[in-house]
């Protein structure tokens, strides 16, 4: 049987489209209760206030990340790896207002601590990077230390979808967008592989690419259209 929407699901989704189209703040209730096709009394039935709403949201991405963190594969590690970095590129960019607007509905308390899911983002790299080297698969005379390489891809990860938001104007990403980023990645990661090491990269997301070709875009843009 078919899965019937939710109002509270409508909202929701209503929600999240309007914040990242438009701004947290620039997006009032009553916008939001229209898009979900309901009266703004019945919105407030279901979520009391917008900073509700946002958490709300926040809250779900949240576990999303969570879960996505603990079904990676231990399979072909670059496979793994560009797998695990396009999925956090493409939730980042479902949910990017959680990064551009997240000051005005935290509360300072909040805003202060570590973000533990972002810190637990670093640290897989760092362990992505530390299995790589285990596996051999990093030139024996790299001189960085893992900690801070892993904390250079992660900025580049988190922040592509940013950069096609504010510097492409895109309101929409295709799955040439998105590779662009795993480029951009690979360059930073592929002079610290050893030769075979980059072209098990280079497979891993030729692979990938196959694989979003036979979903179609909207694997990539599910809230957006």
């Amino acid at each position: 049987m078919p899965h019937q929407t939710t109002t509270r699901e409508r909202i929701l989704r209503a929600s999240l489209k309007l914040f990242n189209e438009k701004g947290y703040a620039a997006t009032p209730v009553s916008a939001i209760a229209a898009a979900a096709g309901i009266a703004t009394g019945n919105l407030t039935y279901h979520f009391r206030t917008k900073r509700e709403l946002a958490e709300t949201l926040e809250k779900q991405t949240r576990r999303r990340r969570r879960k996505s963190r603990s079904g990676i594969q231990t399979g072909a590690l670059a496979n793994d790896y560009v797998e695990a970095l396009s999925s956090s590129m493409v939730m980042s960019w479902e949910n990017r207002f959680l990064l551009r607007d997240h000051a005005q509905f935290r509360d300072e308390t909040r805003a202060r601590l570590p973000d533990r899911d972002l810190v637990e983002d670093v640290q897989m790299l760092e362990d992505f990077l530390k299995r790589m080297r285990k596996e051999g698969m990093l030139r024996k005379d790299l001189k960085v230390e893992l900690s801070v390489l892993a904390r250079s891809l992660f900025v580049l990860a988190r922040y592509w979808m940013d950069h096609l938001r504010e510097i492409e104007g895109l309101e929409h990403v295709s799955w040439e967008d998105q590779e662009r980023g795993l480029q951009h990645h690979l360059a930073v990661l592929s002079p610290c592989l050893t030769a075979p090491a980059r072209r098990d990269f280079e497979s891993a997301v030729i692979r990938l690419a196959g694989s979003q070709a036979l979903q179609g875009d909207e694997a990539i843009n599910p809230h957006d259209r």
